[in-house]
């Protein structure tokens, strides 16, 4: 059989409900390559994302519309169509709040540091950011990527296909309710994370505080500074191994609460 006969056999097997299983799987896997971490990096350029997610939706297609008989009406099937991105969104958003708490901790870093000061290009998220700002989040990246937090955000995906699948209605509050908490657990993992750096840093400014009242002499700031810089330097170190685990139980936490949330709607 030559190769136009081949592919002339596999798009007869190809069927209306076929393609509009594709459209629905590829509406649910875009938000990943919009908001989640790793997968929404401008290192990736678009072209990329698409062709990526195109070929996860072909891959998926096979597994969502298994048995099942999708709506033929425009009407329904743009409402499927915008439920099934509001599911994808809110796995990609919780994600998402995950690694803005690291980034969020990197701010916080600048900030008590004086490294806020030189203002530098984040290679993750093009945007403007300190050097400490930087460092986290290219090692949150790094992290995420070797704790397999890639696969994850994929089984978690796959996850929701089986606890709502593409042509059923979904409830929006519980998805909002989730999205809510993950965005108020930004500020309290940012502080998890940089707590140490900051106690460390306000230790040394109630220290030199007290030099400056016993030996008035001395030029603070001249001392100060460098010594800050230091401090936080070694903090860091010191405390970025442990962030592998904080954020092993953060993803896996996140990816547990979405999928309890779409059970619940």
């Amino acid at each position: 059989m030559s190769t136009t006969q081949t592919l002339a056999t596999l798009l007869k097997g190809i069927s209306t409900q076929h393609v509009y299983a594709f459209f629905l799987v590829l509406g649910r896997i875009s938000p990943l390559f919009l908001v989640a971490p790793a997968f929404s990096s401008q290192m990736l350029i678009p072209r990329v994302r698409s062709v990526i997610a195109v070929a996860l939706a072909i891959g998926l297609t096979g597994i969502a519309d298994h048995g099942r008989t999708l709506p033929t009406g425009v009407l329904q099937l743009f409402g499927l169509l915008i439920e099934n991105f509001l599911v994808g969104f809110a796995l990609a958003y919780t994600l998402s709040c995950v690694f803005a708490s690291v980034q969020a901790a990197g701010v916080f870093a600048d900030a008590f540091s004086g490294f806020s000061i030189g203002q530098t290009v984040d290679p993750i998220n093009g945007n403007p950011g300190g050097a400490l700002t930087n460092l986290y989040s290219v090692f949150g990246l790094v992290i995420f990527l070797i704790i397999g937090g890639d696969a994850w955000t994929l089984r978690g995906l796959t996850a929701t296909l089986r606890a709502v699948p593409i042509g059923d209605a979904v409830d929006l509050k519980p998805l909002a309710y989730q999205a809510e908490s993950a965005f108020a657990s930004v500020f309290i993992g940012a502080v998890e994370i940089a707590a140490p750096l900051m106690l460390a840093l306000i230790v040394s400014d109630i220290a030199f505080g007290m030099v400056a009242k016993v030996v008035p002499q001395l030029n603070v700031f001249s001392v100060g500074i460098p010594m800050k810089v230091g401090v936080a330097l070694l903090v860091v170190a010191a405390s970025l191994p442990f962030l592998a685990n904080w954020m092993t139980g953060q993803l896996t936490g996140s990816v547990t609460s979405a999928l309890q949330a779409l059970k619940i709607a």
